[in-house]
């Protein structure tokens, strides 16, 4: 968790949602669910998202890391797939990023742009369960992270014992929330067919107008032995975009290990592409 008004990376190490996973690939050290939980984590109920008028705190531009970050006015329209995280104990009882007080047990979810409060429908791609979070931090800030949920959430989503798993994230459209028919906790509870046969994860180190950049690009990664490296290109309205990828990778350890080799490269704004 950060608090969005404090952008120092001093505070954001007193008190920062990281996200990402330990060495076992669960939690970190000092994190993870309680030994007695305070409640089932299957037990809390679905939620129904409503309006409500943004945060005066969470909202506003802030820098971690050195990258700057510009929170969105509006969740509407939202659609992305990545890697989830989760965090508990640790930050259960402190501060959230919109002064409220986070608590594990509740379906909530922090995300680095996504306006505070909103609400977003949150799909395990390895297993097909799905849940709505409403979203309430800022976070996470390691690696490729997409979002960070709580312990009910990610315990409900089937990705606490292994501390990540690969998510779709698209945002609630409240005015038509009753029309949506999301699964109900008995259906999440049950095993899901899985649906991430057909979805590969690629690491994405740039993306260009010009298309000789993107080439170059591919030469000095291809250089590094850093796996599979190819561009693509694509249109849209006219304009055409190299994107250079690197991949599939095999899971989100190799994703995490990659996004370093390339850092060391001087690659520092990649990103995880699920296809």
């Amino acid at each position: 968790m950060k608090h969005a008004a404090v952008t120092t990376i001093l505070a954001f190490l007193l008190g920062g949602c990281f996200g990402g996973a330990s060495r076992d690939g669960g939690y970190y050290m000092d994190d993870g669910p309680h030994a007695r939980p305070e409640t089932n984590p299957h037990s809390v109920e679905k939620i129904v998202p409503r309006h409500e008028p943004l945060s005066r705190g969470g909202n506003k531009p802030y820098t971690v890391f050195g990258k700057h970050y510009v929170p969105m006015k509006s969740a509407k329209g939202y659609h992305e797939r990545g890697v989830a995280s989760w965090y508990g104990k640790k930050f259960h009882g402190k501060r959230t990023s919109n002064g409220e007080t986070y608590n594990m047990y509740a379906l909530s979810a922090a995300h680095k742009t996504l306006p505070l409060p909103s609400y977003v429908h949150v799909t395990n791609l390895d297993n097909g369960r799905s849940l709505i979070v409403r979203v309430n931090d800022r976070g996470p800030f390691l690696h490729n992270r997409l979002i960070d949920l709580s312990y009910s959430a990610a315990s409900q989503l089937g990705i606490v014992g292994t501390g990540t798993g690969v998510v779709e994230v698209r945002a609630v459209d409240i005015d038509n929330y009753r029309n949506e028919a999301p699964p109900t906790l008995a259906q999440q509870a049950r095993p899901a067919k899985t649906v991430s046969s057909g979805n590969r994860i690629y690491l994405q180190t740039g993306a260009f107008s010009d298309s000789g950049n993107a080439y170059r690009l591919e030469s000095r990664l291809k250089s590094a032995n850093l796996g599979k490296v190819f561009v693509v290109g694509s249109t849209s309205s006219g304009r055409t975009l190299y994107r250079v990828r690197i991949g599939p990778l095999a899971d989100i350890n190799a994703l995490d290990r990659l996004t370093e080799k390339v850092k060391e490269l001087g690659i520092h704004d990649s990103h995880i592409v699920v296809d």
